[in-house]
């Protein structure tokens, strides 16, 4: 290989990664100081010209002219008679410059060359990369799915960069094909080994915030402040906002007339259900706001620890709780406090888990995911009724009410 010929292949690295020239200079004679070295020990007395503009490379070995028989270093030192055979009038401790072409480094030097060359392109590539997504983390990115696996969606942006998707950063209900756009946060970027590893989230609490961003002017102009969001991915979410501006309603701002402005970020989550709330300082109001949809007749705060005691009339007990549950943690989470549900009017009551005995623990679970944790809970409602909202058996329920009403007989 010529050294015009090796300038020309890193040419092609240059004009598609846009390497600028000198970063390029820099990588070629690293490169080759490198091999020099491997050759002969030592590159100090080397000269390295590189013109990558018009293909142009020169390597001179710099050596001090000694008499016949007086040589220790070869690559220090030449003898007067092969000095003489560069320039018939070279003497004894002048200095020589004399040209080293590529073919004389060898076949595997210059296959090896080649290949750290490569090698330092993809590395200098890779740190630009790096740099580059460090400084969107926390960010909307959209990029195209390229490849689907079982764990992940490889993604692909305009440039070619790579990014991952893992499945458990994926929406429940996300469902891609290949060649579609998709959204997400950057949520982390690392270095292993010299690629950069980009992991986008649709999970992440951040990309509902940045969502908000993106789709509120008020948002992103800074009238209103995301204060926090909490998120049942898919599932629920509840988001409490603010404004400094008192003409502005932060709630209806977000929410818009009939739910307009929200209606695209639900979409984007998958009908993800958002309740949006009024932050306060005021920690019984917030917490109020929190568990809505129910109505939240008193509150306790706990002298000791984050926890409140709620009080609520029977019917409002299940929407507190949520499906699942999740209106009660996401309420719990978001206010930072540990909620206690109790119902208002409701006396001697006694928790279902102290039947453990006699009702298996799997059958208390499904009551509790309907808000009915007590003994008086269930025993407000008919068995048609409790059959309908669980997936229990009519026989079942009929047996845990024969239990319950027999403990208050007693």
């Amino acid at each position: 290989m010529e050294n015009i010929a090796l300038i020309e292949s890193f040419s092609e690295f240059k004009d598609d990664k846009l390497i600028d020239r000198v970063t390029l200079m820099a990588i070629l004679e690293d490169v080759f100081r490198n091999a020099l070295k491997k050759k002969f020990g030592n590159d100090d007395n080397f000269d390295i010209i590189i013109n990558p503009d018009k293909g142009d490379l020169e390597i001179w070995r710099n050596r001090v002219v000694v008499a016949d028989g007086e040589v220790e270093d070869d690559n220090q030192e030449i003898s007067l008679t092969q000095a003489q055979r560069i320039e018939p009038d070279f003497e004894v401790g002048e200095d020589v410059s004399e040209e080293v072409k590529l073919i004389d480094l060898g076949r595997r030097s210059i296959l090896a060359l080649r290949q750290n060359l490569i090698s330092k392109i993809h590395e200098h590539d890779n740190t630009n990369i790096y740099k580059q997504f460090k400084e969107l983390e926390g960010e909307i990115y959209t990029a195209e799915v390229h490849h689907i696996r079982h764990r992940a969606i490889i993604l692909l942006d305009d440039e070619g960069n790579e990014i991952i998707l893992p499945k458990d950063r994926q929406i429940p209900s996300d469902f891609f094909r290949k060649g579609e756009n998709v959204r997400g946060v950057i949520e982390s970027v690392e270095l292993k080994g010299n690629k950069p590893a980009i992991i986008m989230s649709r999970t992440s609490p951040l990309f509902l915030e940045k969502l908000f961003e993106s789709e509120i002017p008020e948002v992103f102009d800074g009238l209103i402040t995301v204060k926090k969001v909490v998120r049942i991915p898919g599932e629920k979410a509840k988001v409490a906002v603010d404004s400094y501006d008192d003409r502005i309603d932060p709630v209806g701002a977000c929410v818009g007339m009939k739910g307009s402005r929200i209606h695209g970020i639900v979409r984007e989550l998958g009908n993800e259900n958002i309740d949006v709330i009024n932050y306060t300082n005021n920690l019984q109001l917030f917490i109020t706001r929190a568990l809505s949809p129910a109505k939240v007749t008193s509150i306790k705060l706990s002298e000791e620890g984050n926890r409140a005691e709620v009080m609520l009339k029977p019917e409002e007990v299940s929407k507190a709780i949520g499906r699942g549950g999740h209106n009660i943690r996401l309420a719990g989470q978001l206010t930072g406090y540990e909620i206690d549900v109790f119902r208002e009017g409701v006396e001697e009551d006694v928790e279902l888990s102290e039947f453990s005995d006699e009702i298996d623990s799997w059958i208390i679970e499904e009551f509790a995911k309907i808000g009915l944790d007590t003994a008086k809970s269930i025993l407000e409602h008919d068995v048609s009724d409790l059959v309908k909202r669980t997936d229990l058996e009519e026989e079942t329920v009929g047996e845990v009410i024969r239990i319950l009403k027999s403990e208050f007989e007693d």
